[in-house]
């Protein structure tokens, strides 16, 4: 099994990093392989809407988000990591992940995702539910800890003496190995859920 973890910070080994690091010691207790892939340092612009996706099968624009969505489709999971900016998530993080969802042609379902919010002080819980977000339109469990999934710190040093957060992270990680591989057991006994074609409308009809 595999989880993809996504570093929405431009600072490589911050409180970010901290947080998802912790998870991977859990992970690799549990036999669970990792990647961790930093993008907050990036150039990376936001979807146009151009559409092009939806004939090539991939964005427009050929950069991190096209290498993402690869190594995306075969991981059984996926955590997206974020600092707190105004009580949101890192820009840059944001327009990946509207592209990588948005423009990648695969099924998520029941790959689990979690995410992970880090800051100074406040707006936590903003960004966690605004990263949850994702996970949730495309038909992802979402792999829940012991609290709402953050860390405080405005840097490493400090991140790794919240002694609860770090704890929370230990625990995600515990939770969502159980939860892939019980999906795992799920998918080989009944196989993925019955789907029905998509009803698109418009709240005007």
């Amino acid at each position: 099994m595999k989880v993809l973890l996504i570093n929405g910070s431009p600072h490589a080994t911050g409180s970010t990093y901290t947080a998802l690091h912790e998870m991977e010691k859990v992970f690799a207790q549990e036999g669970i392989e990792t990647e961790l892939v930093q993008v907050g340092n990036k150039d990376v612009r936001g979807c146009i809407a151009c559409g092009t996706c939806g004939t090539k099968g991939k964005c427009v624009f050929n950069d991190v988000v096209n290498e993402l969505a690869d190594k995306f489709e075969q991981c059984d999971g996926l955590v997206v990591g974020s600092p707190v900016y105004y009580a949101s998530a890192n820009a840059t993080l944001i327009a990946v992940l509207d592209r990588l969802f948005h423009s990648s042609q695969f099924d998520k379902t029941m790959k689990v995702g979690a995410a992970v919010a880090s800051a100074r002080r406040g707006g936590l819980t903003a960004t966690f539910d605004e990263l949850n977000k994702y996970f949730t339109i495309s038909g992802m469990p979402v792999a829940s800890g012991q609290y709402w999934n953050g860390i405080h710190g405005s840097n490493a040093k400090d991140a790794v003496q919240d002694e609860e957060g770090m704890q929370q992270m230990r625990t995600l990680a515990r939770n969502m190995s159980f939860l892939m591989k019980s999906i795992a057991l799920g998918k080989e006994k009944y196989g993925l859920p019955e789907k029905e074609v998509h009803a698109w409308t418009n709240f005007i009809r």
